[in-house]
């Protein structure tokens, strides 16, 4: 079978990218449904939320093992497919305990799909030697809207979960359907990929290069995490904005993410992942900084907005950089990442309780700092020529 067209397998693993974030977002979004049907609490929501992380973070071995076995194009697909039969799940659990077991294995499921579909995306730089790894979690965010739209429109028909996860599990369906034909069956291997396991069986531990990838990437989504739950906290509690003006700061965040996302990769051509890793998470880090020191709504929008566009191609190009040094270090990669994320937020949490949200909100400028310390010592991948023609 001839291998997909660049533009085929890119819009392909798009549907991936997007199929993650609308599948978690669509049962995140009915949480206060859950929460009213089991009957929970608050902590008991926050357990039931750390689970699908600590699913995701303790799903190293297996995911590892998985993708030697399976490849990524399978497992793309078996996880897809676990991740439709969970959200079937959770719309009709009938306890808290059931409810715990079943996000727990949703966080599986994303720890498989997370590592397989950001090793496609790198196999599809690789087979083409053109960028796409921003531009394919640019489409995760898509997804995580179009799942907060599609809550919105049912919820305003129907309150039954069942029929939402339904309507969802059909949309989900749809996608994974429609990327199967485009996926790459074949992914090429980098010298570095090769060395790898030959590395780790003479020291029995991961390369000094693939735990630095884990630190920057673990710093990375330290930064995006903490962002996404302090920052609104902080403009109401810190700067004093009005009700109406404290979630801008999320929402600049965001929209910044998102957009330099889209254009990411045509930065990665022009001046090589390194450049890009080193330059953004140095904006983050001073923009953020200089903002807290500043005060006032508008600069710290500012210094949002710099988070946003600096912190944007962190993760994408470390995933690229991992994906070139093997499955293992990819996965590897991957769990340091989610634990950065599910991580992030509660040292923040537990600064500023010691201290106060300005010090914890510098912890992440700190954070995004240390990307910029550790991408120096990285060897990135050369860049990418753009394609002729």
């Amino acid at each position: 079978m001839p291998a997909p067209s660049f533009s085929r397998a890119k819009w392909s693993i798009a549907a991936l990218f997007c199929f993650l974030g609308f599948q978690y977002g669509t049962w995140v979004a009915r949480l206060p449904a859950l929460k009213t049907r089991l009957d929970l609490g608050a902590g008991e929501v926050g357990l039931l939320l750390m689970a699908c992380g600590a699913g995701a973070a303790a799903s190293f071995p297996l995911v590892a093992a998985l993708m030697r076995r399976l490849g990524s194009r399978l497992l793309s697909l078996a996880s897809a497919v676990c991740l439709i039969a969970v959200l079937a799940a959770l719309s009709v659990v009938p306890n808290y305990p059931l409810a715990l077991l079943a996000v727990c294995a949703d966080g599986v499921a994303v720890g498989c799909l997370n590592v397989a579909m950001n090793a496609q995306g790198a196999a599809l730089e690789t087979t083409h030697g053109r960028t796409a790894m921003s531009q394919l979690h640019a489409t995760f965010s898509g997804g995580l809207l179009a799942a907060a739209l599609l809550a919105s429109g049912v919820t305003a028909v129907t309150g039954s979960v069942p029929a939402h996860f339904a309507v969802a599990g059909a949309l989900l369906l749809l996608l994974l359907a429609g990327a199967r034909p485009g996926l790459l069956a074949h992914e090429p291997a980098s010298p570095a990929a090769q060395e790898e396991p030959k590395r780790r069986a003479r020291r029995g531990l991961p390369s000094g290069t693939t735990l630095l990838m884990g630190c920057a990437m673990a710093f990375g989504t330290i930064t995006e995490g903490a962002m996404n739950d302090w920052s609104t906290l902080y403009m109401e509690d810190v700067v004093r904005a009005p009700a109406t003006v404290a979630p801008l700061g999320i929402a600049v965040v965001s929209v910044m993410m998102l957009l330099a996302r889209l254009c990411a990769d045509r930065w990665r051509t022009r001046w090589g992942d390194g450049r890009v890793v080193v330059t953004g998470s140095a904006v983050a880090a001073v923009g953020l900084a200089l903002a807290l020191l500043a005060g006032g709504v508008v600069p710290t929008l500012l210094g949002f907005a710099c988070v946003g566009l600096g912190a944007a191609a962190v993760t994408p190009c470390v995933y690229v950089a991992a994906a070139g040094r093997g499955s293992d270090a990819l996965a590897l990669v991957a769990a340091m990442g989610t634990t950065g994320l599910l991580a992030g937020p509660a040292v923040i949490g537990f600064v500023a309780g010691a201290a106060n949200l300005t010090v914890g909100m510098a912890t992440v400028a700190a954070s995004a700092l240390i990307v910029t310390v550790t991408a120096f010592r990285i060897p990135w991948r050369a860049r990418t020529p753009e394609p002729v023609g």
